[in-house]
């Protein structure tokens, strides 16, 4: 299946600056997309989201919404686009917050036209490794919601780096069960050892209960797993 084509979306008020820009992308053969205003950019971005690698160049001092303002309204509603900042007027306070909130970039107008593009370069590279790894993110999830209550606690218990024996004094039952659950976990998992079943677990945030030692042979509950 063939990526969609990577786009990059440019707000400025200025609609020279907007043609001058995106005739600047279109160079490289990227897609650019112009927008006057920052509300216009998010009410097109809630309508239709990015289906492919994309990022923003969006200018700082706009009559309307300024600033850093779009960077944390984009952030509010969920979206994590890489964004390039441009500015006609210096501000390094500006500039180093929003580096720090995830800017790829904040560079001076009159922007250098190949700074621009290797920025624009980097962040488009940045969503994509972002996408495929939010898409990885989904693909173990799905096959979390396949196990059953009792293969989730039995995974949570693998993964605490318990034993079969083990596993099997915790949750009241036989060692037998614990093998035979086991199996099915690591078969829906779709990973043949212990050490994938930990890195898949640990790429979406399930973990073993806290207060559980591979020492722990007390009956306990581990339905704290989530998905």
């Amino acid at each position: 299946m063939m990526e969609p084509e990577p786009v990059v979306f440019i707000v400025d008020d200025d609609a020279s600056v907007r043609k001058s820009l995106e005739r600047l992308v279109r160079s490289v053969r990227l897609r650019g997309e112009t927008f006057a205003s920052a509300y216009e950019f998010l009410q097109c971005l809630q309508r239709k989201p990015a289906d492919g690698p994309s990022c923003l160049v969006l200018d700082v001092r706009m009559p309307s919404v300024s600033g850093l303002a779009p960077q944390e309204m984009l952030a509010a509603a969920g979206h994590r686009l890489p964004i390039i900042f441009i500015t006609g007027h210096g501000d390094i306070t500006m500039s180093v917050r929003a580096m720090k909130a995830g800017a790829v970039d904040f560079l001076a107008k009159p922007v250098n036209d190949q700074e621009l593009l290797e920025a624009i370069q980097e962040a488009i590279a940045r969503d994509r490794q972002a996408r495929q790894e939010q898409a990885a993110r989904q693909n173990i999830q799905r096959r979390v919601t396949l196990l059953t209550p009792r293969e989730r606690d039995v995974l949570a218990l693998v993964v605490a780096g318990l034993l079969n024996k083990q596993i099997a004094a915790a949750l009241g039952t036989s060692e037998k069960t614990v093998k035979v659950h086991r199996a099915r976990v690591m078969q829906k998992m779709q990973v043949a050892s212990v050490a994938q079943l930990v890195l898949l677990a640990e790429k979406v945030g399930l973990t073993a209960p806290q207060d559980l030692s591979p020492l722990d042979q007390s009956p306990i509950s581990t339905h704290c797993l989530h998905e």
